[in-house]
C-alpha cells in the first residue's frame, strides 16, 4: 500500500526553505506593513518582501517546467503554503494571489501566450498577477440557465476584443498603485453576437482575456478605475480585492486564453487547484492557533497551584485541535495528491479537493476559537496573536469560492451526477461504476 506519510528528501527541503523564508522575511514584512494605518500603504509596504519572493523564485516556482517554471508537485506547494501561513497570512496571500493569476495559464499551456508568462519567470521585479473572477453581485449562479449571467463582457470588434465591467475581490486585481494588475485573466460574457434564448448553456459564452498593464496603459485614462477601495476584516495587508472597473479596454484578439466554451472549465479548474490551498492555509492557521494556545497552557496557572495544561478541560481543547489540525493535514495532503496522480476520474479527485476547501477552513474557525477559550479573557488582548489568528480564519469559508454558495453546491452536483462513485479517489473505480 503506497502510503507513506514520511516526507522525501525534496519535500523536507522545501518546507525547511519556506520555514525559513518565513520567519526571516514575511515576519518582518508584517512588523514593516503593521506601522500604517491605511490598507494600501500596508499593501504597498510588503513589496519589498514580494521583491525577495520573486528573487528566491517563489513566483516562478507557481508554474510548471513545461511553461518554463520550476514548480513542483501539489503536495510540496501545500507545504509550503502551510508553512507561510503559519507565519504571515497576508503578505503570503499576495505571492500566492499571482500563483492563482497564473494558473489558467498553468492549466492551456498554449505557445502563443508564452509572451505573458516572461515577467514572471525572469525572478526579477515585482510583477503581480490576478485571475480577476468575482463580481459586486457574486458569481454562485453565473452559470446558470436563464439568469443574468456576468456583467462583465467582451465584444468583437475587427482584431480587437472591447472589455466592459466591473470586478471585486481579485486578489492582486488594482494592482500596486491601483492602476491594474501586471497581468489580469479576466472572466468575462462574450456579447459580440447577442442571443436572447434563455435554454442556451451560458458556459458557451464565457471567455478569458490576458489583460496587461501595458494594454491598461495604452488604452489611457478612464479605461481602469478603482470604483472604491475594499478594506478586509483579516488578510489586512494582501492585495487587495477592490471593486474595479473595465471602460471599452480594448485588447488584441492574440490575448483571448480561452475563447467561448472553453474558460468555465479552465475557471473552474484553477479553484479546484487553490481549493486544497486553502486547505493548507487552514492547517497553518490552525498550527499558530495551537502552538500560542499549548505555551500560554503551559506558562500560566490563573493564580492556582498548577500550570493550566494539567487542568482537564483546557488539556480536552487543546486535544480538540491537535486532532483537527492532523486529520485537516492528512486530508489536504491526500487530495494533493489525488489530484495529480488519482485515484478516481477527474471529478472524484475534485471531489476530495472541494471537501479540503470546505472542512479545513470550517474547523480552522473552529479550532481557533477554541483556542481562546483556552487562553480565556488574555486572548482578547491585541498584543496576543488570537484576534489576527481569528481574523484571517473566519475569511477562509469565504473567499475563494464561498463554501455555501459555491463549494458545498460543487460537491451536491457531484454526488447527483448518475456516474458519482463515492470512494473512487480512495480505492478506484468500484465495480460496476457506470
Amino acid at each position: 500500500m503506497p502510503i507513506d506519510f514520511h516526507l522525501s528528501p525534496k519535500e523536507a527541503g522545501v518546507r525547511s526553505a519556506a520555514a525559513s523564508f518565513a520567519h526571516n522575511v514575511l515576519r518582518p514584512a508584517r512588523a514593516e506593513y503593521m506601522s500604517y494605518q491605511e490598507p494600501h500603504k500596508q499593501f504597498q509596504a510588503t513589496r519589498a518582501a514580494y521583491a525577495i519572493a520573486a528573487t528566491r523564485g517563489l513566483i516562478k516556482g507557481q508554474m510548471p517546467p513545461t511553461i518554463g517554471g520550476t514548480g513542483g508537485s501539489l503536495v510540496e506547494t501545500a507545504i509550503l503554503v502551510e508553512e507561510f501561513y503559519r507565519v504571515e497570512p497576508a503578505a503570503a496571500l499576495t505571492i500566492f494571489g499571482t500563483g492563482l493569476g497564473l494558473t489558467p495559464l498553468n492549466l492551456t499551456q498554449k505557445p502563443e501566450h508564452r509572451e505573458f508568462i516572461a515577467p514572471f519567470l525572469s525572478s526579477e521585479g515585482t510583477p503581480l498577477a490576478s485571475l480577476v473572477f468575482s463580481e459586486p453581485g457574486g458569481v454562485a449562479n453565473y452559470l446558470e440557465k436563464g439568469a443574468p449571467g456576468l456583467n462583465t463582457t467582451a465584444r468583437r470588434e475587427g482584431d480587437e476584443w472591447i472589455i466592459n465591467g466591473e470586478k471585486k475581490w481579485a486578489t492582486n486585481s488594482a494592482g500596486w498603485d491601483n492602476r491594474g494588475a501586471d497581468l489580469a485573466c479576466v472572466v468575462c460574457r462574450d456579447i459580440t453576437d447577442p442571443v436572447e434564448d434563455h435554454e442556451i448553456d451560458p458556459k458557451d459564452s464565457i471567455m478569458l482575456i490576458i489583460v496587461t498593464r501595458a494594454d491598461l496603459d495604452r488604452n489611457g485614462d478612464g479605461s481602469f478605475e478603482v470604483l472604491h477601495e475594499v478594506s478586509t476584516f483579516g488578510h489586512a495587508a494582501s492585495g487587495p480585492g477592490h471593486h474595479i472597473k473595465y471602460s471599452n479596454v480594448r485588447v488584441p484578439a492574440k490575448n483571448v486564453l480561452c475563447p467561448p466554451g472553453e474558460a468555465a472549465a479552465v475557471v473552474s479548474g484553477s479553484f479546484d487547484i487553490t481549493a486544497v490551498l486553502v486547505g493548507a492555509m487552514s492547517v497553518g492557521i490552525m498550527r499558530a492557533a495551537f502552538d500560542a494556545a499549548l505555551a500560554f497552557a503551559k506558562r500560566d496557572d490563573r493564580r492556582g497551584k498548577v500550570p493550566l495544561l494539567e487542568r482537564q478541560a483546557v488539556a480536552d481543547l487543546l486535544s480538540s485541535i491537535k486532532m483537527q489540525t492532523e486529520a485537516c493535514r492528512a486530508l489536504t495532503w491526500k487530495a494533493a495528491h489525488a489530484m495529480e496522480n488519482g485515484p478516481g476520474d477527474y471529478n472524484a479527485r475534485r471531489e476530495l479537493a472541494l471537501a479540503t476547501k470546505i472542512y479545513c477552513s470550517d474547523t480552522a474557525v473552529k479550532a481557533v476559537t477554541e483556542a481562546i477559550n483556552v487562553v480565556g479573557i488574555t486572548a482578547y488582548d491585541v498584543q496576543q496573536p488570537f484576534a489576527e489568528l481569528l481574523k484571517t480564519a473566519i475569511g477562509l469559508p469565504i473567499f475563494d469560492g464561498g463554501n455555501v454558495g459555491i463549494r458545498r453546491r460543487h460537491m451536491q452536483e457531484l454526488m447527483l451526477s448518475p456516474n458519482y462513485d463515492a470512494w473512487a479517489a480512495t480505492y478506484g473505480p468500484s465495480e460496476g461504476a457506470k
